[in-house]
């Protein structure tokens, strides 16, 4: 996994550069701390899926070619078939899938997320990206904390948030939690 960070970390570092955009400056228009950033860029530390999204909006580029460096060929349609998507472990608490990376200018970008119980006290990190976001559960119990609220999703239930605000997600229940994630 630490070849993929520093992969990606590449190609987010050369296609700011070549956009002229400085790291104090996609700092600020990530809103993410320039130190932080820059252990970013320097693959110390991975990049949240909400951050890469954002700075792909900021470079004009979508989110797969930062993921994969390719671009997405698809125009009129994209299928993901079960379990295909590109993969993309970007935080120890989630694990995401990408269901439309091949489809170009996409408007919005799905995922499917699965999230493993944790053991003990140990909390989640919160983390807050600008737009907004759908999440539907489609297995077990998913507990969201946002905005000093906890609300907790069965299976068939559904929130729709502001992800400027800061919230995680946590399965419930000692068994993992699964849901489709649409950030907007």
């Amino acid at each position: 996994m630490q070849e993929k960070i520093k992969e990606i970390a590449s190609r987010v570092r050369e296609l700011r550069e070549i956009c002229g955009i400085s790291p104090e400056k996609m700092a600020e228009l990530v809103d993410v701390p320039a130190d932080v950033y820059g252990k970013y860029e320097n693959a110390e530390e991975d990049m949240p899926a909400s951050v890469l999204f954002e700075i792909a909006q900021h470079l004009n580029v979508d989110m797969t070619v930062l993921l994969t460096g390719e671009d997405p060929r698809m125009h009129v349609f994209t299928v993901t078939r079960k379990d295909k998507g590109v993969s993309v472990d970007r935080r120890s608490d989630y694990k995401y899938q990408n269901l439309a990376a091949n489809f170009i200018h996409k408007k919005a970008e799905p995922f499917v997320v699965k999230v493993e119980p944790k053991s003990g006290d140990s909390k989640p990190s919160m983390n807050s990206h600008p737009g907004q976001e759908f999440d539907y559960v489609l297995e077990g119990t998913l507990k969201i904390v946002i905005h000093n609220n906890e609300i907790i999703l069965e299976e068939g239930d559904s929130i729709f948030f502001d992800s400027g605000y800061d919230h995680c997600m946590q399965a419930v229940g000692g068994k993992p939690a699964k849901f489709l994630a649409v950030i907007l």
